[in-house]
Formats: C-alpha cells, sequence, structure tokens
C-alpha cells in the first residue's frame, strides 16, 4: 500500500469512528427525551393534566422535535453543501449537547408554571434542529470517503451509531431506577443523564476536530460545480442547495421518505410507547421492561451490521424490500404478545421488533447519500431521513396513545405499523438500486439536468 492508499485508510477509518461516536452521543441525548417522556415527564411538567393528559402532552412536545429536524436538515443541509461537511458536524454537536444540559438543569412546574413546559418546547426544538443536521453529514462521512463496492459495510459504522446511543441513554435510567428510590429518581436522578451529556460532548469534539474534509466535497469545490466556498460556480437554484432540491429531486425525496417511514414508526412504537404502555397500562416494572428492551437491542445491532454489509451484495433496495416485508408480518404479533404479560413472551415481542428495525435501518446509510448528487447531497439525504422521522417518529407515540385509548387495546397499533409498511414497500419499487454507484460520477452527469431522474431506472444507465 502506498502512502496516498495508506493516508485515505487512515481518513476512512477516523471518519467511521467519528460518525460512530458522534452519532451515539448525538442519538444518546435524542433518545434520553424519549425515556424521560415515558417514565417521568408527565407529572414533572403536566401534573395538572392527568396520567393520559400528562402523557400526551410529554409525547406532543416528544413530537416537536421530530418536526424541527426538517428545519435542521435545511439549515445544517445547506452549510455543510456550501462550506463542507466537517464544520457544520461540530456545530449540530453543541447544539445537541448544550440543549440537552440544559433539560437537565429545568425546574419543574411546581417551581416554574407553565413557564417550564414551554422552555422544554423550545430545548427540544434545539434538539430537533442539531440532530436534523447531525445524520445527513455523518453519512456523507461514510459514503464519500468509502470505496463504491463497501459503502454499505463502512455504512454500518453509522447505523450502530443510534443503537448504542439508545443502549446508553436506556442503561443510565435502568441504573438510576435499581439505585434510587421513586422519589429521589423523579425529585434528581432523571437529570443526571441530562447533565452527563457535557462530558460526552466533549469527547465528541475532540474526535471530529480532527477529521478532514471529504474528497468528494474538495473535488467539487475545486472543479468549480459545486457549492463549496471559493467554488468557481455555485450550485443553481441561487447557491441554495434546499431549492435545487424540491425542484430537481423532489419525487426523490418524497419516495425515500415513505420508504423508511415504517423503520421509524417500530422504532418508537418499540422503544417509547411499548415503554409507556406497559408499565403505566399493563403494570409491569419499568426496569422489568428497560432490561428487555436493552438485551433486544443487542440484536438489532447484529442485524444493523449483517444488513448494512449484504446490501452491498443483495443491493439496498433489495435488501430494504426483505426487511419491510418481515415488519409487515411482525407488526400484528408484537401488542397481543406484549398484553400477555408473561416476560418470555413480552420479551419476544419487544426483541422481536429491534431484530427486524435493525435489517431495515443498516442499507440506509448508505442508500440515501446514493440518491443525490455531491452537490446537493447533504441536504438532499438528511431532508429525506428526517422527513420520515416526521412521519414515522413525531406521530406514531400520539397516534398508538389514542387508538389505545379509543379500542381498550393496543393490538390495532400494530396493524397501523402494517399499513406504514404497505406503504413503505410500494416506494421502494419506485426507487432505484444504487449499490456500487460512482458518487462522482453520478454528481458529475446531474450537473447540467433540471429534471428529477427517472425512480426505478438503472443508475448505470
Amino acid at each position: 500500500m502506498d502512502t496516498q492508499d495508506a493516508r485515505r485508510a487512515a481518513q476512512l477509518r477516523r471518519a467511521a469512528a467519528a460518525a460512530l461516536i458522534g452519532t451515539a452521543i448525538e442519538f444518546y441525548d435524542f433518545f434520553l427525551y424519549g425515556t424521560a417522556a415515558a417514565l417521568v415527564f408527565g407529572p414533572v411538567f403536566f401534573p395538572e393534566l392527568g396520567t393520559v393528559g400528562a402523557l400526551l402532552a410529554a409525547f406532543s412536545v416528544y413530537a416537536v422535535a421530530f418536526l424541527a429536524r426538517p428545519v435542521g436538515a435545511v439549515v445544517f443541509g445547506h452549510f455543510g453543501d456550501r462550506l463542507g461537511r466537517k464544520a457544520t458536524l461540530v456545530v449540530s454537536l453543541l447544539l445537541m449537547g448544550l440543549s440537552t444540559a440544559a433539560v437537565g438543569l429545568l425546574p419543574g412546574y411546581g417551581a416554574w408554571g407553565w413557564w417550564s413546559p414551554v422552555l422544554l418546547v423550545v430545548l427540544r426544538v434545539c434538539q430537533g434542529v442539531g440532530l436534523g443536521g447531525e445524520w445527513g453529514g455523518a453519512a456523507l462521512l461514510i459514503a464519500e470517503n468509502a470505496p463504491a463496492g463497501r459503502r454499505g459495510r463502512y455504512g454500518a459504522y453509522l447505523q450502530l451509531g443510534p443503537t448504542s446511543g439508545f443502549v446508553l441513554a436506556n442503561g443510565v435510567f435502568l441504573v438510576l431506577r435499581l439505585t434510587l428510590d421513586e422519589g429521589a429518581f423523579h425529585a434528581w436522578g432523571w437529570r443526571v443523564p441530562f447533565l452527563a451529556s457535557l462530558g460526552l460532548v466533549a469527547v465528541g469534539l475532540f474526535i471530529r476536530l480532527r477529521l478532514e474534509e471529504t474528497p468528494l466535497f474538495r473535488a467539487e469545490a475545486e472543479a468549480g460545480v459545486g457549492a463549496g466556498v471559493g467554488a468557481g460556480a455555485p450550485s443553481r437554484a441561487g447557491a441554495v442547495p434546499v431549492l435545487e432540491v424540491l425542484r430537481d429531486h423532489w419525487r426523490t425525496v418524497l419516495v425515500g421518505c415513505g420508504a423508511i417511514t415504517v423503520g421509524y414508526a417500530l422504532f418508537y412504537v418499540t422503544t417509547t410507547y411499548a415503554l409507556a404502555y406497559a408499565t403505566t397500562g399493563l403494570g409491569v416494572s419499568s426496569t422489568v421492561v428497560l432490561s428487555m428492551l436493552l438485551l433486544g437491542a443487542v440484536g438489532k445491532g447484529a442485524t444493523v451490521w449483517v444488513s448494512a454489509r449484504r446490501s452491498d451484495a443483495w443491493g439496498r433496495r433489495r435488501t430494504l424490500q426483505g426487511a419491510t416485508v418481515l415488519a409487515v408480518l411482525w407488526s400484528p404479533v408484537l401488542f397481543p404478545l406484549l398484553e400477555t404479560v408473561r416476560r418470555p413472551l413480552m420479551f419476544l415481542a419487544l426483541a422481536g421488533a429491534l431484530v427486524v428495525l435493525g435489517c431495515l435501518l443498516g442499507p440506509v446509510a448508505a442508500y440515501l447519500p446514493e440518491l443525490f448528487p455531491t452537490r446537493v447531497r447533504y441536504t438532499g439525504a438528511a431532508l429525506t431521513y428526517n422527513l420520515g422521522g416526521v412521519v414515522g417518529g413525531a406521530t406514531t407515540p400520539l397516534v398508538a396513545t389514542r387508538l389505545t385509548e379509543t379500542y381498550g387495546t393496543a393490538v390495532p397499533v400494530g396493524w397501523y405499523l402494517v399499513v406504514l409498511g404497505v406503504v413503505a414497500l410500494a416506494c421502494l419499487r419506485l426507487l432505484p438500486e444504487t449499490s456500487g454507484a460512482d458518487l462522482a460520477q453520478a454528481g458529475a452527469a446531474d450537473a447540467g439536468r433540471r429534471r428529477t431522474p427517472v425512480l426505478g431506472a438503472d443508475p448505470a444507465a
């Protein structure tokens, strides 16, 4: 291996490590709210609304961050496509970390009245904006450094980040629930994981500040056809990447969003709504459910790794189609198993859903960046990913709560997931296969094109 190849290999390893660690930290911050919303935020911030009303209010604030994520995708995508991937990822990490720590310092309703939930909404918006810029930039760190034939394999490192963040967030809450009594946990214990975010952010910043810009972005800027600083010719649509995405790639954004929505929905039904339902509706100890989710997350991490790597051989679309079929088959049995309140069957329900989810998430880090040219890739991939979060993540806990309240059982929630899965399968049929695509050539080929590529066409054609 010559010096240049060794340098590229080292840069790829650093990019994979930075994507994994940075995304794990950001999702740790993001998932903290979901766990806290299910366990404690109702009585802390919305005590006057009653049990169901407080839970709905906590989940509504939870949904606010998903609505803010597309805003983050547009803002960070703009600067990521104009200035580079590295700087925007540093800012997104800082925004998320500081917002999360501030939640840990926020007084409850008893001290500040309605100002407390209002400020909680503001901080949750900041979290959403930060995470909206995180995933797209981290995906590009890997996709624009990795060889075409191993893009799925290296994308697995990014997709293990959310799993790691989830395990860390729920693990900290589990330790607190086991070591603190109910009064101490509600009074101050829940704040500890939020304040710990500051230390994690410091680690993430140390890693990200050592990164180099991706070679594809550097080449685009130097050639004068990208949107980087000093580029000879700025991006079309007035040098605003989101306008080009919405004009030339809007079909890809909408169909890509539909294809990944079921993954979001399955995740948040399993890890947030099922946690709240099992503890408040079925009377199961939160420590028991958190333990089941942590064990299930190990299986999720394994299937993320396998499906991401196999997507290099099987193709992104085919792998996602198979995983979506599994989601459609598993969703109807999720809550019937959970409602037996028998520990082995409850664990099977939750772990099975997380294993299927890993299959769904594995190829996404490689697939979405492959759908867009370099000059708007950050904006396009981030917007698609985060719009999927609005439909699948923001609304699902609210819909699930309403369905359960209306029918007296959570079984209809599984059929709601089935509908989303069928929609995802239809969307995947409209998307192209991109495995092995040359990202540099794709960007160059699109340079003068003003129409959206035909969905479903062979990218090599």
